[in-house]
């Protein structure tokens, strides 16, 4: 017999500590692990982790072989694998009817369950008595799935397996927007099961997406219908999420020891170096010991000050726990294998030695890993007073085999026996390494060949969409409703994807379906529910912040492939040519280079050798479900404008297969043709400018009223749509200037009656047949709404047409001639939503950014807290927006700038929680009025006709901290259009930094300047506004609309706005003030500040609204929820401007926090001090001889 070699020994040696610690509790029929001799429930994050050590053992068998007897026990634990991955397997099986209701509701009573019954796979306690959505559970599952798989073994074993595991990929994927329990089941620290996002969740997600994707899980023996497919926009959403949250882990948690599983072994999920040693340094700096790290700050779990008797804490009790937090050991076993696979031996060394110190001694010298570190009951006074110097003593689980596991894989790693790669297949290692640069192929497509010809006098060859067949081009939507049937099996009901729409990464892609190839266009030029594609402007707008987003985040193997049809809409107005804006972008792509990306143009047929591929065998003959049969493909929109019904297609050679793939296409396409009943707009739209033309009949609103049985008064108006939007009321400006006096011609519009002085309806319609003007239909067709609701039938030239169906052919018309104002609110009237909308939320939610919706002060302002169906959330903003439809819409519109703006320019949003949409809308209005020098209800009409790349032109602006000046343009002779024509531009150069935008820096240095001066030219405090004349609110002004005054905005229509200007660098600090209010933002550790604060003295009063220093002992400084909590307080103050104030009062107080005072006084009351601050300011003012208009 051949002797046994020494490492062969030693591996032997740790095959028994795995069998004697881990594989002595595996259930002989399920092979499931439970968590202790006491617990014998499995839960489905442990049993993975603690089955790694022996799948980490049979490899090392397998490669170190010494004799023919370690090959057959290789084989031995690697069954013990599959057995014990199966059992969790068929555990979620059981409950795939959870799995299919989570898809759709993401609900917490949704959710597969955490743990089951060791012995018979089934539930052990109810959907609502346990923490069971824990998403980075499934998802670990997932990740080691796809591992085990591509290291050999074979774990799944049927079509039906790999259909349920299609469906845990929709599972997790929306992980990104998921409030779930966490790794440590708890959600909120304050274990009140209140449910967080949480940074190891989405990480763990991000991780399992990435590693299964395109992954095969029959192996060498599988073929295409056992491939498992991801949507790279999914991952992605993850990836920015994790990156935007780290290293921060919930909004309870400001860190937390659980992230080593996610920015290294076994998740590898965050492709940021720096992002990586950030956390990692926090991690030890805040929560490691002696004896381990704290899993987060404040954790009562199994301290002696912990009351066993409550399931739940007070509070105010988790201050009770600071620095006696229990430590854990199972962490510095994720540090050992973090310094292998980074390469850092001396880390290794480090812990494995610290580790070893620390291990228990069991029976025959083996070595344990006890779960856990706790203070002595009695000791606990000493530690408060010295932390990190009292001996502590191993609790709970002897051995924790979550942690022996990972020990166990450690020293096999660390000893040579295994290599980082043989645990790690499919390199998620190397999420960190550096990315090559991307090239994005971009292929413009001709609508027809009239488009193509203009192309070609500009040196631009494209092909039509009919001459790139047999490559397909169809919109993304279409792509859409091809991946719903990704998933589908009728074995175990489950109904495929949810619908979602496909971004950027997914239509960049080739599609192979059934030996065709398809390519689909991105959803930016779709002009299918909303109005953004409309604007030829704002598609390169898109096409810019589309590009930029390609570039940062492409991981595919072949190049990205975008294509751009060239549509009639992109014509100038007399059909010509190109439009300039479109032309534009086609030379710059031309050239290689737009919005910072290297692009290359070409045809679609020359980059099939260098695009990535994407083969959807899930639509192959044969295939579980047809395509036809079912009922989700209606789902498009009856209301899309124009799609490219006319692409080409032959059937006649592939047989009845690409008849149904056709014909199922060609469905989801057909869409019906809106007729034309309206008569032409004969006149030009330009003749009737928006700011000049208004209507005499003051008294139409109350007839339309008095025809709905309201009793309303005569109003009167100014307003660019005249009646159609004459409802609306100017948006509160904060300030209002001198309103012009100048009165635009009227013109008289009759309305018909009839014999009993009411609404003529029928003549009305006929009326309408006679209009001639844009307005004038929409005028008609605004009170027809009102009166008798969209679906009255108006039997139009003797055909059932609805007042819906005319207004969907006024919004076409309205389109065509950019009529902005008049598109918003006819999208509002039939109550179009943007597509994206529910995931533009989504973004901003994930990023940590609260969003309001309405008009402030509250209760008319909502917040939203938490992701909604897209149902709810448009129902919720046309409340908050009451009766303003426009508003609604411009709120979506505005939600989604914001969204495109916090995925590529993320850095936009620092030091900001929560935005509040009304409030931007209402300061974007305020700023174009005071620029302008028109009234609020003018301002208001130019904001509504703005185009939508001027309008996130000018959010970008307001965003971004750079002044900015607003001024109207002339518009060419040959324009119809009627929109204002405004430009927007910076003033200077160069940014305001933070402190400046807050105004303390500066502010000092102007006070300085003020002191040196004794006698002060009147001329230099107030001069005009080199773009208009600035309103500005004197200190008494500004007092006086404080939240305590009666009327807490102040309203353009009712008062009139001070000719008074100051000096230009101080009107730009008002302005400062009101645009940082308006978006909430905050100097850099503003909250950190006001927590230490806190903590000197009683609470802070603002706005007649306490926060008091309790709040301190449930939240640390650093937490995102205490942040939350300070901004729930400010936001009571509706006024930006005096807001930021106040916040700049507080960043004063910060100066007395930083002192070594124990206290520096009881209630504070914040506006008392800015009060007092004003009356000293006027003294000033009348010592040296100040303006009146100051007092």
């Amino acid at each position: 017999m051949r002797s046994r070699s020494n490492s062969g020994v030693r591996l032997d040696g740790y095959a028994r500590l795995v069998q004697q610690t881990i594989l002595c509790h595996q259930n002989p029929v399920t092979g499931l692990l439970p968590a202790s001799q006491d617990q014998k429930d499995a839960w489905v994050r442990d049993n993975v982790y603690c089955i790694l050590s022996v799948w980490a053992v049979g490899m090392a068998y397998r490669k170190n072989a010494d004799r023919d007897e370690d090959k057959a026990k290789a084989y031995e634990l690697e069954q013990s694998v599959v057995k014990l991955m199966r059992g969790l397997l068929q555990c979620m099986m059981r409950q795939v009817d959870k799995v299919e209701k989570f898809k759709h509701t993401q609900s917490t009573r949704d959710s597969l369950h955490a743990k089951y019954n060791t012995a018979t796979c089934s539930t052990v306690v109810g959907d609502d008595q346990w923490g069971h959505l824990q998403v980075d559970a499934t998802s670990l599952y997932l990740l080691f799935l796809a591992q085990m798989t591509a290291s050999g073994l074979r774990i799944v074993f049927t079509l039906d397996e790999v259909a349920f595991i299609q469906n845990l990929v929709f599972y997790i994927e929306a992980a990104y927007k998921v409030a779930d329990y966490g790794m440590w089941e708890r959600g909120d620290k304050t274990n009140q099961g209140i449910a967080e996002l949480n940074a190891s969740s989405v990480g763990m997600a991000k991780a399992a997406l990435d590693a299964i994707d395109e992954l095969d899980l029959f192996g060498a023996h599988g073929g295409p219908k056992s491939v498992i497919h991801v949507l790279p926009d999914e991952v992605e959403h993850c990836q920015s999420i994790i990156s935007s949250m780290l290293p921060r882990a919930s909004t309870s948690k400001e860190i937390d020891a659980g992230l080593l599983s996610v920015i290294s072994y076994p998740a590898f999920a965050v492709e940021d170096m720096n992002l990586v040693n950030l956390t990692k340094n926090e991690i030890l700096s805040k929560l490691q010991g002696r004896y381990g790290c704290c899993r987060f700050l404040r954790d009562g779990y199994k301290t002696p000050k912990e009351d066993t008797s409550r399931l739940y804490y007070d509070p105010a009790e988790l201050k009770l726990f600071e620095n006696i937090e229990c430590e854990w050991p199972v962490f510095w076993t994720y540090l050992i294998i973090d310094g292998i696979f980074y390469g850092d031996e001396v880390q290794v060394q480090e812990y494995r030695e610290a580790l070893d110190g620390i291990l228990i001694r069991g029976k025959h010298g083996i070595r344990l890993v006890p779960e856990l570190y706790a203070v002595p009951h009695d000791k606990c006074d000493e530690e408060y007073r010295n932390p990190h110097t009292v001996d502590r003593v191993a609790a709970g689980k002897l051995p924790h085999m979550w942690g022996q596991s990972l020990y166990i894989l450690g020293c096999l790693l660390a000893e040579g026996f295994l290599a980082p790669g043989e645990i790690d297949p499919l390199n998620r290692r190397f999420a960190t390494a550096h990315k090559p640069d991307v090239v994005v192929q971009v292929s413009p497509v001709a609508e027809n060949m009239k488009i193509k010809k203009i192309l070609q006098k500009h040196d631009i060859n494209v092909d039509t969409i009919s001459e790139v067949y047999p490559i397909r081009v169809l919109p993304s939507r279409i792509l859409s409703h091809i991946y719903a049937k990704l998933g589908q099996n009728k074995n175990l009901k489950l109904s495929g994807r949810p619908f979602r729409h496909i971004g950027v990464l997914g239509t960049s892609k080739l599609y192979k379906i059934r030996n065709q190839i398809f390519t689909f266009t991105p959803q930016i030029v779709e002009q299918y529910h909303f109005y953004l594609a409309l604007d030829n402007g704002m598609i390169v707008e898109m096409l810019r912040t589309e590009l930029a987003y390609l570039i940062s985040c492409w991981r595919k193997t072949g190049r990205p492939t975008l294509t751009l049809p060239i549509t009639t809409s992109m014509l100038t107005e007399d059909g010509t040519d190109i439009d300039p804006a479109i032309m534009s972008t086609l030379r710059k792509v031309r050239d290689g280079y737009f919005a910072g990306a290297r692009v290359q143009m070409g045809k679609l047929s020359e980059f099939l050798t260098t695009s990535c591929y994407t083969h959807l065998s899930f639509l192959d003959p044969g295939c579980d479900g047809g395509l036809l049969d079912d009922e989700d493909d209606d789902r498009y929109s009856p209301d899309s404008e124009r799609e490219y019904n006319d692409t080409p297609h032959d059937s006649t050679n592939e047989g009845n297969n690409l008849d149904d793939l056709d014909s199922y296409i060609n469905q989801l396409l057909r869409n019906s043709t809106i007729k034309t009943h309206l008569p032409s707009t004969k006149e030009k739209c330009k003749k009737h400018h928006p700011l000049t033309t208004m209507h005499s009949t003051r008294n139409i609103f109350s007839l339309v009223a008095k025809a709905k049985g309201i009793d309303a008064p005569n109003v009167s108006m100014c307003l660019p749509m005249k009646i159609l939007t004459g409802h609306r009321k100017s948006l509160n400006l904060v300030e209002a200037p001198q309103p012009h006096d100048v009165k635009a011609p009227e013109r008289e519009f009759y309305l018909p009656k009839d014999e009993n002085g009411v609404l003529d309806s029928e003549q009305l319609v006929k009326q309408l047949k006679t209009c001639a003007t844009l307005q004038e239909q929409a005028d008609i067709l605004y009170i027809l709404y009102m009166i008798n609701g969209p679906d009255w039938d108006t039997n139009f030239d003797g055909q059932s047409t609805t007042v819906r169906s005319l207004l969907m052919e006024l919004y076409g018309k309205a389109g065509m001639c950019q009529e902005w104002g008049l598109i918003r609110h006819i999208s509002g009237l039939l109550k179009k939503k943007v597509e994206v909308l529910a995931e533009a939320c989504t973004d901003l939610l994930s990023h940590q950014k609260q969003l309001t919706v309405g008009l402030p002060p509250e209760p008319r302002e909502r917040t939203i807290l938490a992701p909604l169906p897209p149902e709810e959330l448009i129902k919720l903003i046309y409340e908050a927006s009451g009766d303003d439809i426009s508003v609604a819409v411009l709120t979506q519109e505005i939600i989604v700038y914001l969204a495109m703006y916090v995925r590529s320019h993320p850095s936009l949003f620092e030091e900001m929680l929560r935005l509040r949409i009304g409030l931007i809308i209402q300061v974007m209005a305020t700023e174009l009025a005071r620029s302008l020098n028109c009234s609020g209800e003018e301002a208001s009409e130019s904001l509504m006709n703005l185009s939508p790349s001027d309008m996130k032109k000018l959010l970008h602006h307001i965003l971004s901290g750079k002044e900015f000046g607003v001024e109207r343009s002339m518009r060419p002779v040959e324009s119809s259009a009627t929109s204002p024509a405004i430009s927007i531009h910076e003033v200077g150069h160069t940014g305001a930094t933070k402190n400046e935008r807050t105004g303390i820096s500066r502010l000092k240095t102007e006070m300085k300047q003020m002191e040196r001066r004794r006698s002060v030219d009147e001329q230099s405090f107030f001069s005009g506004h080199s773009t208009g004349s600035s309103g500005i609110l004197s200190p008494r002004a500004m007092r006086s609309s404080s939240p305590s005054s009666p009327s807490g905005t102040m309203s353009p229509t009712g008062s009139v706005g001070l000719h008074m200007g100051w000096d230009e660098r101080q009107g730009q600090w008002l302005r400062r003030r009101r645009l940082d209010g308006a978006i909430n933002r905050v100097p850099v550790g503003f909250y950190q500040k006001v927590w230490k604060i806190l903590q000197k003295c009683h609470g802070l009063s603002i706005a007649g609204y306490v926060l008091p220093s309790s709040t301190t002992k449930e939240m640390t400084a650093g937490e995102i929820k205490f942040a939350l909590h300070v901004e729930s307080v400010l936001n009571h103050v509706p006024q930006p401007e005096y807001r930021q104030l106040l916040v700049e009062a507080i960043l004063v107080l910060t100066i007395l926090a930083d002192m070594e005072v124990n206290s520096i006084g009881g209630i504070i009351h914040v506006e008392r001090i800015v009060d007092m601050a004003n009356d000293m300011f006027l003294q000033d003012q009348k010592a040296f001889g100040g303006s009146e208009c100051f007092f």
